[in-house]
């Protein structure tokens, strides 16, 4: 029984440690080089184009 608890707060303490160095979603800045642009997009929205 001592044994499983021990593994249990192994296994808690190496989530917690994996969590704090980057488990919480390092993710790089989005860059654009290029103007936006809607491409072929409606210009009104699908509500009013049904009616």
């Amino acid at each position: 029984m001592e044994i499983l608890i021990t593994l249990l707060i192994l296994v808690a303490a190496a989530t917690i440690s994996a969590l704090l160095r980057d488990g919480r979603g390092h993710t790089p800045p989005a860059e654009s080089h290029e103007a936006w642009s809607a491409l072929d997009l409606p210009s009104i929205n699908y509500t009013l184009r049904v009616f």
